[in-house]
């Protein structure tokens, strides 16, 4: 391979807005300069699509292997216009990371035989192969499996990521993703890191001003922000059980979804839509809040990335309830948010192609580290 290495990633998450990529240059070392980022919105059509495969449906194995084939599609149009941005070719990229559309997340939930532990799954709608043939590229995908064959959650994957471009010799870091689900990683000196999902980011808000809105999401909160929090309504959020589990853990849209949202508006039939929005804005703050307080209470800082770093609103709870920490966007850390995950794809590649171990038990709580990703050659 030729030094420096260029890795494509590519990140389509449970905000299921679209296909975030970023070309970027890494070093032996693994220190990363990303050279460009693109954005390939979802289609509605598509988006619903997406949504209802992460609920059991008619046809659905059908239905999931033309959504695969979609989405390689829409990876390989941001791989086009990233090498477009660049003036590289195909043949300059050493490999593209690629996560795929997560629409099943069930890790450990289902019993093993008497001698061996319980292993669930976990499903990330993609057709790699059919990616490395539209881009002539060698394609690493299925990130997750290999972790959760070996006993862990195989989530989340970003923690020793953020470890490389955000950790601080003398100082324990904490970093916030807030994308549809939230995951917080906690990085202490001396390399020692911890992370998990800490519940929902922007799935529920999303849903909820999409549905009395029509429009995909709260921009920059204002509209939560015009609401006014409901007390009983938010503590009846935060009793979900899933919040009180000690790490390791992962979640999704699995757990967080409008029929579980539902069953908790029963008693508020005639709540105000934009007091909902703030509620729900409130619940995801206060849950990230609460897995900060009592996980990292050393932390010095909250790196933010993630759509969520975009909404003022949501990270001024954030500071509101974390008035002891410095909170920012990854932006002030040399990364803005909405390359973070991307760029962390880009790089588990480059782990799986120099077969270096990716994953971390103290995450996860696998057996052992071990190498991430399944290589489909151009």
């Amino acid at each position: 391979m030729p030094t420096p290495f260029l890795f494509i990633g590519l990140m389509s998450g449970t905000s299921l807005d679209g296909v975030d990529g970023v070309l970027a240059e890494l070093k032996a070392d693994g220190r990363m300069q990303v050279l460009a980022h693109a954005f390939e919105p979802f289609a509605s059509e598509f988006k619903s699509t997406l949504l209802q495969l992460n609920q059991s449906g008619p046809d659905e194995l059908h239905r999931a292997a033309l959504a695969g084939n979609g989405i390689a599609r829409s990876y390989a149009q941001v791989v086009r216009t990233l090498l477009q941005q660049t003036g590289r070719t195909a043949q300059a990229i050493t490999a593209i990371g690629a996560h795929g559309q997560t629409v099943r997340h069930r890790p450990l939930e289902f019993d093993g035989s008497p001698t061996q532990a319980a292993v669930g799954y976990t499903l990330q709608l993609n057709n790699p192969a059919l990616l490395a043939e539209l881009t002539g590229i060698d394609v690493v995908a299925e990130f997750r499996t290999r972790d959760l064959a070996a006993g862990g959650q195989g989530a989340p994957l970003v923690p020793a990521f953020h470890q490389g471009i955000f950790g601080q010799s003398e100082a324990c870091v904490s970093v916030l993703n807030i994308g549809g689900i939230s995951n917080l990683s906690v990085l202490r000196p001396g390399g020692h890191v911890t992370g998990w999902d800490c519940g929902p980011g922007n799935a529920l808000m999303d849903h909820w001003c999409l549905t009395h809105t029509g429009e995909a999401f709260d921009r920059d909160g204002a509209w939560a922000a015009s609401g006014h929090a409901m007390p009983e309504l938010l503590a009846s959020l935060l009793r979900e059980t899933y919040l009180d589990k000690a790490p390791p853990k992962s979640t999704g849209r699995d757990l967080f979804n409008p029929a579980w949202l539902q069953e908790h508006l029963h008693a508020w039939p005639t709540a105000q839509p934009a007091d909902v929005q703030a509620t729900l804005t409130a619940f995801t703050a206060r849950s990230c809040v609460q897995d900060v307080l009592q996980h990292a209470p050393d932390a010095q800082s909250l790196i933010v990335c993630g759509g969520g770093a975009l909404n003022s609103h949501l990270m001024g709870l954030l500071r509101q309830g974390l008035p002891g920490l410095h909170v920012a966007s990854s932006d002030q850390h040399g990364l803005p948010p909405l390359q973070v995950e991307a760029a962390a794809f880009a790089w588990l590649a480059f782990k799986a192609v120099r077969r270096e171990t990716a994953s971390l038990p103290s995450v996860t709580g696998a057996q052992g580290a071990r190498v991430l990703g399944a290589i489909y050659p151009r």
